[in-house]
């Protein structure tokens, strides 16, 4: 098989926690009964998985659960799924908690890489194989990685925007990068990818970069730091990378307190209904829609695979990501994101990600229709 290498690559060192502003709460756990067992659980698998907040994104707790739960339950095992809130310390007591549990594999989306590795180290001194999920712990020692290709997640927003620029007839145009939380690798990650797309444009000269700052996941502090950097460049924007859309409902917020909405070009990712919603009124220009659920089910035949220890883990491997902190290349199973605009706004829908209900709501109940949602 021919592996695909992803370089993953350590940040900058800054605040090592997710911000946000209030509190997620703790979403509980779910597969276990009351004395701590289950049926499934006498069939010899329990398959732990950490999920990271409920805030960055709506999709951990709206779509990554159900899956991963789902998945798991179908093939016989019981899935122990719980969310650390974004705290660290958290993270670390349910990271023990499970170990102690006796789970058989357990599945960890990292809040920093420093305590994701730490767990996996207790995790690996127990005997507990563990899989990174969505994102990559450095210097970690998980056995596989399931994710999407992240870097091409990062080229998509950066080709997207430019596709809008050119619709709009902006050849030339001043550009604001926000990116995502510097404790999450895959915010370097998508950056790569994004900076790599517009590299021709910005060497050129026809794209000018007048801010490059993180947003951290967190819509109040994207649109703070997008309001500074706008202000410095005297509202003279032209287009906004966004790394996801949480932030850019921060960022439009702006554009809209200045009357700019609709008329400079937003990326975002993660097709959370709120992002279809703007996509759809035409405030933000386009969303990677990463469908959680060939991830989660991936992750899912991961864990079930190694559970059974029959030599099928490695079938499902389909790449490799580099960490560049340890010096190894962790085997991988990566599933492809697609940018949506209003073009191919039913992708959402037709997968199951979502639901015209939900993101048709009455202020977008007329241009829903003029895109045939209904």
């Amino acid at each position: 098989m021919r592996m695909r290498k992803i370089a993953v690559v350590g940040l900058v060192a800054l605040p090592l926690l997710l911000t946000a502003c209030g509190d997620d709460g703790d979403t509980g756990d779910s597969g276990t009964s009351g004395n701590g067992e289950s049926s499934a659980a006498a069939d010899g698998g329990k398959v732990g998985v950490i999920l990271p907040d409920a805030a960055t994104s709506p999709r951990w707790e709206n779509n990554d659960r159900p899956a991963l739960d789902k998945a798991i339950k179908a093939a016989g095992y019981e899935a122990i799924i719980q969310n650390a809130s974004k705290d660290v310390n958290k993270f670390s007591s349910l990271c023990d908690s499970m170990i102690n549990q006796g789970v058989n594999v357990l599945m960890i989306v990292n809040l920093d890489s420093e305590s994701g590795a730490a767990c996996e180290s207790k995790a690996k001194d127990a005997g507990i194989p563990s899989i990174d999920y969505d994102r990559l712990t450095l210097n970690g020692s998980a056995d596989y990685y399931v994710s999407f290709d992240n870097i091409q997640v990062g080229k998509l927003m950066g080709d997207g925007l430019i596709a809008c620029l050119d619709a709009a007839g902006k050849t030339k145009a001043n550009i604001v990068e926000i990116n995502g939380d510097p404790t999450d690798n895959n915010a370097a990650l998508f950056k790569e990818g994004y900076d790599g797309a517009l590299k021709a444009k910005y060497d050129s000269k026809d794209y000018t970069k007048v801010g490059d700052q993180t947003g951290k996941w967190d819509a109040t502090v994207a649109q703070t730091t997008f309001e500074q950097l706008f202000t410095q460049a005297n509202g003279k924007v032209d287009g906004v990378i966004s790394a996801n859309d949480t932030m850019a409902g921060g960022i439009v917020t702006v554009l809209k307190n200045n009357n700019l909405d609709g008329k400079v070009p937003v990326t975002g990712q993660d097709a959370s209904d709120e992002g279809l919603q703007r996509v759809i009124a035409g405030t933000q220009c386009g969303t990677v829609f990463k469908d959680v659920n060939l991830e989660a089910d991936a992750a899912a035949k991961l864990a079930i695979a190694i559970l059974k220890d029959d030599g099928s883990a490695d079938a499902l491997v389909n790449g490799s990501a580099k960490d560049t902190e340890a010096s190894r290349d962790v085997q991988s199973v990566f599933a492809t994101p697609v940018w949506v605009t209003q073009d191919n706004i039913n992708e959402p829908f037709d997968a199951g990600y979502t639901t015209v209900d939900k993101v048709c709501t009455a202020d977008f109940a007329d241009a829903c229709t003029k895109l045939g949602l209904s």
